[in-house]
């Protein structure tokens, strides 16, 4: 699974033209599901994102949870977050799980960030919605529960399929 969240004073979506959904302080999170993904991966991001200490305490660290400043959460799923740009013009969706195992995902992650304490309300799975939001800082965090590899950016190179980090000895000319 995938998450894309975006610290906001507010956020709210619509579809069309009815709010159905409107936070203040807190998160809008853009979920994604593979093929792969699992109740695991559901869990470990609800945990992770109840968690993690993205908000900033009184000296200005981010130092507090979104459990911590009493925030509240709306869940958007988003394929797009699977989406594969590295060859062509268009994007390509394949990684993305289709709808008949996405949505229930999706359904169980609301579910279980709501068990861990945070309001969460949700999007609505498959519509066209205009997502609006005021992103606070801006804070965007990329979470991805596929790979538990790392890469160590002095073994990353430029092939032809991507493009990687190209370790700080080597020079470009």
């Amino acid at each position: 699974m995938r998450a894309l969240l975006q610290r906001v004073s507010r956020a709210s979506v619509k579809i069309d033209g009815q709010t159905i959904s409107e936070i203040g302080k807190g998160l809008l999170i853009l979920v994604g599901v593979g093929h792969e993904d699992r109740e695991n991966q559901a869990m470990f991001l609800a945990e992770k994102i109840a968690n993690l200490r993205i908000f900033e305490d009184q000296q200005g660290k981010t130092n507090l949870s979104i459990l911590d400043v009493k925030g509240e959460a709306i869940v958007v799923s988003q394929f797009t977050l699977y989406a594969d740009s590295r060859k062509g013009r268009r994007p390509s969706f394949t990684d993305a799980a289709l709808p008949e195992l996405a949505e229930p995902l999706v359904n169980q992650f609301v579910e279980l960030l709501r068990g861990h304490g945070v309001p969460t309300q949700t999007g609505q799975f498959g519509a066209h919605m205009l997502v609006e939001i005021h992103n606070d800082g801006p804070v965007t965090i990329w979470l991805d529960t596929s790979s538990g590899k790392r890469r160590s950016s002095s073994s990353q190179k430029r092939s032809s399929d991507h493009w990687s980090t190209v370790s700080s000895s080597e020079h470009c000319t």
